[in-house]
C-alpha cells in the first residue's frame, strides 16, 4: 500500500509540474519581450534557421527562455516556416506574436510616392535617388533600355506608370518596382476604357492615357478636370487644333527655361498642338486615375476654349473665339495688376 502510495503521490506531482510548466512557458508566450522603446530593426537573412534568431534574440537578452521560444516554435510548425526579410518588432511584442509575423512575412515596407503629372524623367531620376530599392538599372540608361530590361522593348515610357504611393520590403529592386507601377497604369487604364463614355473622337486605350495626360497638366483644380477633357474633345470632333501649352513645352524638353513665349508656340515639334492637329504622338506625362476617368468622361459642353484665371488654378472657359478673347485680355491685365503689387 505504501508503495502504491508513493507511486501516486509521485504521478500527482509528476502532473503538477507538467502543469505548472504548461502554464509558465503559456505565460512567458503571452508576456511582452524585453524590446527598447523605439522597437527594434531585425534582419532575418534567407537560408536562417529558427535556432540563429532564438541566438540572436538570447544575447540582446530580448528573450529570456530560450527553451520555451523553441518548443512553442516546434509544437506550432511555425519556426520552420520564418520567411526572410526586415522586421520591425515594437516595444509590447509577444514571443507568440513574433513567431505569427515572421510566419506571415509581415516585413517592414518602405514606401515611395509617384506623384501625378510626373513625366518619365523625373520618376526615373526619384527612382535612382531612393536608397532603399535595389538599384539594377544604369545611371545614364536611355528609355529604350529601361523599357527592355522591364519586358516591354519597343513601347514609349511616358504616361505608362500609374501615381501612387507603393509600398515595398527590402530586396525590392527598381526594375520590380517600375514594372509594379507599369502593370497598375495597365489594369487601370483597361478598367476605365472599358467603362467609357460611348462616340468618343479616341480610337484606343493609348489614346485616352494621351489625352488623360495633357488634362492632368492642365488642371490644378480637381473639379474642372471633366469640363477641360470636354474641351479637347470638342476641338477633337472639329478638327481644330488642340493649342495647350504643355504639350508644347514638353515638345521642348530641356531647351524649356520656365517661361513659354511665343515663337514657341509656332516652332513645330510632335507634340507642338498649336502647329499640329489632334493628340501629341504620346502622353506627356503620367495621369492620375481622375484624369483618366474624365479623358473617358467627359462633362458634355459647348466650351471650346479656357484661360486660366489666376484664382486658385481656377479657368474661365469659353464657347467663342470672341468671348475667349477677351477673357484672355481681363486676366492678363489681372495677372500683371497682381504681380506689380
Amino acid at each position: 500500500m505504501l508503495f502504491k502510495s508513493k507511486i501516486k503521490l509521485l504521478i500527482s506531482l509528476t502532473i503538477i509540474v507538467m502543469l505548472y510548466f504548461v502554464w509558465d512557458s503559456y505565460r512567458f508566450m503571452q508576456t511582452a519581450m524585453n524590446l527598447p522603446e523605439s522597437g527594434l530593426n531585425y534582419t532575418f537573412q534567407r537560408g536562417s534557421s529558427a535556432s540563429h534568431l532564438l541566438r540572436e534574440l538570447s544575447s540582446k537578452k530580448i528573450i529570456s527562455h530560450p527553451f520555451y521560444f523553441k518548443l512553442w516554435g516546434k509544437l506550432s510548425g511555425k519556426s520552420k516556416k520564418l520567411q526572410a526579410g526586415e522586421y520591425v518588432f515594437e516595444k509590447g511584442l509577444t514571443p507568440f506574436q513574433l513567431l505569427n509575423k515572421m510566419d506571415k512575412g509581415e516585413v517592414k515596407l518602405y514606401a515611395f510616392s509617384i506623384i501625378e503629372g510626373w513625366n518619365f524623367k523625373q520618376l526615373l531620376q526619384a527612382v535612382q535617388s531612393d536608397k532603399n530599392l535595389v538599384h539594377k538599372l544604369a545611371k545614364n540608361i536611355s528609355n529604350e533600355s529601361v523599357m527592355h530590361s522591364l519586358g516591354y522593348a519597343g513601347i514609349h515610357p511616358e504616361g505608362r506608370f500609374f501615381p501612387d504611393t507603393y509600398h515595398y520590403p527590402v530586396g525590392t529592386t527598381d526594375i520590380q518596382f517600375l514594372k509594379r507601377a507599369y502593370q497598375q497604369m495597365e489594369q487601370h487604364l483597361q478598367k476605365e476604357w472599358d467603362n467609357r463614355e460611348s462616340g468618343l473622337p479616341l480610337k484606343n486605350a493609348y489614346e485616352a492615357l494621351t489625352l488623360a495626360s495633357i488634362v492632368e497638366k492642365e488642371s490644378a483644380e480637381p473639379s474642372e478636370r471633366p469640363v477641360i477633357a470636354g474641351v479637347f474633345v470638342n476641338r477633337l470632333f472639329k478638327n481644330m487644333r488642340l493649342q495647350t501649352d504643355p504639350t508644347v513645352i514638353y515638345g521642348l524638353g530641356d531647351a524649356y527655361k520656365g517661361d513659354i513665349r511665343f515663337r514657341h508656340l509656332r516652332e513645330d515639334t510632335p507634340y507642338n498642338t498649336y502647329t499640329r492637329k489632334g493628340l501629341p504622338p504620346t502622353p506627356i506625362a503620367m495621369p492620375g486615375l481622375e484624369s483618366i476617368r474624365a479623358a473617358l468622361n467627359p462633362q458634355a459642353t459647348e466650351y471650346l476654349y479656357f484661360v486660366a484665371t489666376g484664382e486658385g488654378g481656377r479657368h474661365y472657359f469659353s464657347s467663342t473665339n470672341d468671348e475667349h478673347q477677351r477673357a484672355v485680355t481681363k486676366y492678363q491685365r489681372y495677372k500683371r495688376k497682381k504681380n506689380n503689387k
